[in-house]
């Protein structure tokens, strides 16, 4: 006859009078009238009924603690009961502590069947406290069905338990039956312990026999925490743990779980509850066979026994290691390769005779580490994270699909915990993301971005939320969250006309973490606010070129913002798109390299026109093939004129440390005085006026065995300062002359790369240019994460 749950209480929720009201309350108000119940013994019973044992094989006089601890009983049956109940409890009492002293004065003591009187009393008083309420309730010595073979780590007879324990919950229903834990019986009888958290086991045991949905476990803890909230004030409770991180948990020593009490859940699908009797109505933790969605856990204990074998390493002593936990005793984490193993102080002794044992050598115990862990379904992402907090008297770390582990001085361990905890088992960080410009680039990345948010979400260990939306006259803000897959349809719907200082204070009022803000345009507005959006704590990632090669006080403004208020502005997308021309440049600073000289080509446009351009056809022409090809910005000057490239040059001067303005920046524009300033309709009319001087350009090139290319050039030799764009006849040797028609091409010389370090690939495109645009946004998250 299933029952639907069982609730077990330990020692500590049991440990007075007015404890057991609060757990007759907690039956009352969180149960059914089939549950079933486990208990331990009151308070400290088992420790005092130990060390009665102890006393009598000393020969002690047991008259003091005997009579001490028979009155703590008689006072909770005194406190909790009245009438026939009170007169009952009391004669069974009185006939427990006759045979009590009859066993303790026997030359062999029966010491299992004295330490199981703890639960008896505890089950027999809680039964009779819910009887008294008119609820119908019953003890139930688990003894009677419960079936185990005596060992180390005692095995259940199975299927005879079951049946047993069946025809009880059969014979008894409708009714709470209140059963002992920690206890059991071989075949013949006699009192078995279940040893170390024997009442938890037995719980989940007696659980999965009597095939209940879902057991709690009651204690004076509210659940698992993310780290122990004695040490850190800022552990939060986990309200969901998988069964393998609780499992491994345990077997790092937790206080609150241990591995015996999970193994009925891996057998059988039962959800496990950790709960505290003294806060019921608090959120508690929640143990699911399947999913869950929890923080890392960071575990700790302050002081281990590590046991050093002196025998050789290798593959005998790891399979040695690894069969400790059959022998009911947990290897924390091993070493084989340095012949050691750590095991909880309390078993440092069996361990040390069983390997002892096994081997044949000696043992030798160091009580001076202790260990920190961290559990987590994504164990392997924090590794590096881990790693790089251990110091030079840290133990290598160990790494399994579920946890990372270390040893330490016992005098290091709360301080590696607190660092761990900060950096490996925070809450995820929250970063709100602002795109503006949803046009071609723009429109690209935000389709991206729909298909990587959760690898994002995984690979940071982040939650990465698209929160706006700027468009040139309309925004869309949601503190929600946009969906990406959405964003189109969301937009239109619900866009509405903006004022650009009245956005940023409603951003920077959003409930994130962390804000950064995506500028995809080519807006020299926007590029206007960027001290207001840092004044508002939003980090920058700019595909805009305005703000690098804006005036030089704006710019040296912008970066002593950023110093001031920490906050992070990358643009790796305004020169070079997606190439790591950036990267490069940090590399070789990092390495301790000078750099002498950048040149270049670093418009996808005039690469693709010199390319093609000879002299047998009018460059004229090739313009306006590459203006239909979509190749060129809607107006061609924008392009020809040379400006993009001459503010993507001081975009890299800058980077180098090199003060210049815009203007400092020699240029040699493709397009006459007399077109510059046009309309459209009528420089396109008019447009066959560039090829004379581009024809005699040409020819001058030729002449001189070269051909002609629009570049780009930086020089830092000799401390004489050189910066200029503009057409450049390369001889057909040089890297320029065999560039692909469309690609980008840097060349770097420095004192290491005296021949040119050339990076070179796609200088535009709008799935390269939002590839850019997100490499610099994971390079912000990853910064702010670590």
């Amino acid at each position: 006859m299933a029952r639907s749950h069982l609730h077990k209480f330990g020692g500590s929720s049991l440990a007075d009078a007015d404890c057991y009201r609060r757990v007759v309350h907690i039956l009352l108000t969180q149960g059914q009238s089939d549950d079933l119940v486990v208990v331990s013994a009151a308070g400290k019973t088992t420790n005092t009924l130990i060390e009665l044992i102890e006393r009598a094989q000393r020969g002690d006089d047991l008259s003091a603690p005997l009579a001490a601890l028979q009155t703590f009983q008689l006072q909770l049956i005194a406190q909790l009961l009245i009438g026939d109940e009170a007169h009952s409890q009391q004669a069974q009492l009185n006939a427990d502590f006759a045979r009590l002293g009859q066993w303790l004065a026997e030359s062999d003591i029966p010491r299992n069947r004295i330490q199981a009187l703890g639960e008896c009393w505890s089950a027999r008083l809680l039964a009779a406290a819910l009887r008294q309420l008119g609820v119908a309730a019953a003890s139930l010595d688990s003894r009677e069905f419960l079936t185990v073979t005596p060992g180390i780590t005692p095995q259940p007879i199975e299927a005879y338990s079951r049946d047993l324990l069946e025809q009880r919950l059969v014979a008894q229903p409708n009714t709470r039956l209140v059963i002992t834990g920690y206890i059991a019986a071989d075949e013949q009888g006699d009192t078995v312990l279940l040893g170390r958290n024997g009442s938890d086991y037995s719980a989940t045991l007696i659980g999965s026999l009597a095939g209940v949905e879902g057991v709690t476990i009651w204690t004076d803890v509210e659940g698992v925490f993310n780290a122990d909230p004695n040490l850190l004030d800022d552990a939060r409770l986990q309200t969901t743990l998988t069964l393998g991180e609780a499992d491994r948990l345990a077997r790092l020593g937790s206080p609150v779980l241990h591995p015996r009490t999970l193994q009925p859940l891996k057998q059988n699908a039962l959800n496990l509850n950790v709960r505290s009797s003294y806060t019921p109505e608090r959120p508690y933790t929640r143990i699911l066979a399947g999913d869950a969605d929890a923080e890392p856990v960071v575990t700790s204990l302050s002081r281990v026994a590590l046991l050093h074998c002196e025998t050789a390493p290798g593959p005998e002593l790891a399979r040695l290691f690894e069969q400790l936990e059959q022998q009911g005793l947990t290897a924390l984490v091993s070493y084989p390769e340095r012949g050691a193993v750590a095991v909880l102080e309390e078993q440092a002794d069996a361990a040390e005779a069983l390997l002892k044992s096994a081997l044949g050598i000696q043992v030798r115990r160091d009580l001076s580490q202790g260990l920190v862990g961290l559990v987590s379904r994504n164990a392997g992402r924090l590794r590096g994270a881990f790693s790089r907090l251990l110091g030079r008297q840290a133990w290598p770390l160990k790494a399994d699909p579920f946890a990372l582990v270390t040893l330490v001085p016992a005098e290091q361990v709360a301080d590696l915990t607190a660092r761990v905890h900060r950096r490996c088992a925070g809450a995820r960080k929250r970063i709100g993301l602002i795109v503006a410009g949803k046009g071609n680039i723009g429109s690209a990345w935000l389709d991206q971005f729909a298909g990587y948010q959760s690898r994002i979400r995984q690979d940071l260990e982040a939650e990465l939320t698209l929160v706006a939306i700027l468009g040139q006259e309309q925004a869309l803000v949601q503190s929600g969250g946009i969906v990406p897959g959405q964003w189109q349809a969301q937009f239109d719907a619900q866009a509405k006309p903006y004022e650009l200082d009245a956005v940023i204070r409603e951003l920077a009022a959003l409930p994130f973490d962390e804000l950064v803000l995506l500028d995809i345009t080519a807006s020299a507005r926007l590029s206007l606010a960027y001290p207001k959006l840092l004044e508002a704590g939003i980090h920058l990632v700019s595909a805009n070129k305005q703000a690098g090669s804006g005036p030089l006080a704006f710019y040296q403004q912008l970066k002593q913002h950023l110093a001031e208020r920490h906050l992070y502005w990358r643009y790796n997308a305004t020169v070079g798109a997606g190439l790591p021309i950036f990267y490069a440049l940090d590399d070789l600073r990092r390495s301790g390299d000078q750099l002498q000289r950048i040149d270049g080509v670093f418009s996808g446009t005039l690469s693709w026109l010199f390319h093609h351009y000879d002299g047998q056809r009018p460059f004229s022409e090739l313009v306006l093939a590459a203006k239909a090809e979509g190749l060129t910005e809607p107006d061609p000057r924008d392009d020809l004129s040379g400006v993009d490239m001459q503010r993507k040059l001081l975009i890299l001067a800058r980077e180098l440390g090199v003060d210049l303005e815009l203007e400092e920046v020699a240029l040699e524009s493709l397009v006459p005085e007399s077109l510059k300033d046009l309309p459209l309709e009528q420089f396109l009319n008019r447009i066959n006026e560039l090829d004379q001087p581009l024809a005699d350009a040409v020819a001058g090139a030729e002449a001189e065995g070269k051909v002609l290319r629009y570049t780009a050039a930086l020089s830092l030799e000799a401390d004489k300062l050189v910066a200029r764009v503009g057409l450049e006849a390369v001889t057909p040797e040089h890297p320029f002359a065999s560039l692909p028609a469309g690609d980008n091409q840097f060349l770097l010389r420095s004192d290491y790369y005296p021949d040119g370090l050339v990076i070179q690939g796609p200088g535009a495109g709008r799935a390269v240019t939002a590839a850019a645009v997100q490499s610099d946004l994971v390079a912000i998250c990853r910064r702010l994460l670590h």
